[in-house]
Formats: C-alpha cells, structure tokens, sequence
C-alpha cells in the first residue's frame, strides 16, 4: 500500500514534505494535490515512472507530460521563450494553466513529445504543492491525475488512496484541491492554440 501523508492545508508539516519528497527522489510515483485536482509526478528522469503514469492513466505516446514548477524562474531551463510567450507566460503564472512548449536540453528526453520535441510547464497556485516542490528542489515531472473514462481530476486524497493505493508509492492529502483541471495552452507555434479548456481563462490566449 501507498504511504498516506495527511497535512495542513495552510502550512504543511515540514516532516511529512520530506518524507514524500524521499519517496519520489528514491525512484517512487506520487500523487499529490494541486489547485486543478490531483496530479501524479515522479522525479526528473525517471523512466519507470512515466511508464507507470502511462500505464495507470492509459496514455499514448503523444502525451504531454508536465515540468510542474516552483516558481516562473526556473522554467526558462526547460523550455524556449521568445519575449511575447516569455511575457505572456509570466503573466498568467501562477495559476491554473499548462504551457506547451519547445524544450531546451535541460528537459528530459524522455518526457518529450516524440515528434514536435515539446513539453508542458507549469506553475501551480496551491500551498502544499509548492511547499513540496521548494523541499525537492527541482520540478515534478507530472501529469493530472485523469482516470480512464473520466474527464475530471480525481479530487480528494483519501479516495485516491483508497483507489489507487496499490499503484503509486505516496500520496500527500492536504485536503483542499481544486476541481478542474488546467486550461492548456500551446504556444510552441507562431499562433496560440488552445488544447483544452479548464480553470484557467482562455481569454488572454484567444485570437
């Protein structure tokens, strides 16, 4: 069974963050809350677990996965920005969107979409999910976790234990979650595409 990590949603134990942080530096897959539902990540580089994440959420080969981020700053490591997305993006974060773009060397081959070299990031509005990613100190490698047939996130920690407690090797419940998942946004072309419609307003990324 999964490690179950019960903190407060306002200021989260230090210990508890630590010992989920162990789990996905020692090569395991956790599920951990974020302001569009719960997500499931796994550390940079770490094969096994996108092959999990793929598995559990029956997910192709053109996938996107997400470099969920602490703060604005460190994305620049991962993906390219040109000044226009460069601004656009830092006005929109953090919040709740996913940005595609084309990935720098810094990004995992691994986590790449095979054919167009791109990769989504991140940055969640939501405590325990950044006091987490401050304690690893690099970002998760992620993706919301969707159950297959679903279109929502799953929303409540003890449900995703309960669920899929046999499947990941950690999950962080902090109690409070959001209930839609990202609006995702490609800017890795020319022109904005608008991928999918959630929490975030589509609005500044519109024609």
């Amino acid at each position: 069974m999964a490690r179950y990590f019960d903190v407060h949603p306002e200021n989260p134990q230090p210990r508890s963050l630590s010992q989920a942080a162990e789990v996905v530096t020692a090569g395991g897959l956790l599920a951990y809350p974020t302001d569009s539902g719960y997500a499931l990540g796994c550390q940079l580089g770490n094969r096994d677990g996108l092959s999990r994440i793929r598995a559990l959420r029956q997910l192709d080969d053109g996938h996107h996965f997400t470099l969920v981020c602490s703060e604005f700053a460190q994305l620049g490591q991962y993906v390219q920005m040109d000044n226009d997305v460069f601004r656009a993006v830092k006005a929109a974060t953090p919040d709740a969107y996913t940005f595609i773009l084309k990935a720098t060397r810094e990004a995992p081959k691994v986590m790449l979409h095979p054919k167009k070299k791109t990769v989504g990031v991140r940055v969640p509005k939501h405590t325990t999910a950044l006091e987490l990613l401050k304690v690893l100190g690099e970002p998760l490698v992620s993706s919301t976790l969707i159950l297959p047939g679903q279109t929502e996130p799953m929303t409540e920690g003890w449900l995703v234990n309960e669920e899929l407690g046999n499947q990941v090797d950690a999950v962080l419940d902090s109690g409070d979650c959001g209930l839609e998942p990202t609006t995702v946004i490609d800017l890795s072309e020319d022109e904005p595409v608008i991928i999918r419609v959630g929490a975030g307003d589509p609005g500044p990324f519109e024609p």
